[in-house]
């Protein structure tokens, strides 16, 4: 649960906190629980997928704001950030239970 819900570390104003959250958890307690190596790498590669999408929508709202529709992007980042958020909360309920969680739209970078 706790590699979840770590990820809301971002949140409370930790920069990177939503990558450095899971990415320390998973590695300080894979190998004690192996719930937390399935969990941890569920999270991380959600949240490094997260942190993508929402540099390349800021980055090409940015550029598309000089001809003034890139401003749809930067609501379209908004919304990641607070799917991001949803989605841990669930997971981590979902852990917390003792079920796996399958995050959607989740690019498997940690295997």
């Amino acid at each position: 649960m706790l590699c979840h819900l770590s990820a809301l570390a971002a949140f409370i104003g930790i920069p990177f906190g939503n990558i450095l959250g899971p990415l320390l958890v998973w590695q300080i307690k894979k190998n004690e629980f192996p719930s937390v190596d399935v969990h941890g790498k569920a999270a991380l590669n959600f949240q490094l997928t997260v942190l993508i999408a929402v540099i390349v929508l800021i980055a090409a709202g940015f550029i598309l704001s000089f001809i003034c529709i890139g401003f749809v992007l930067f609501f379209a980042a908004m919304a990641a950030g607070l799917a991001s958020l949803i989605f841990a909360i669930i997971a981590g309920i979902k852990a917390n239970n003792g079920e796996d969680f399958k995050y959607p739209y989740s690019i498997e970078f940690v295997k």
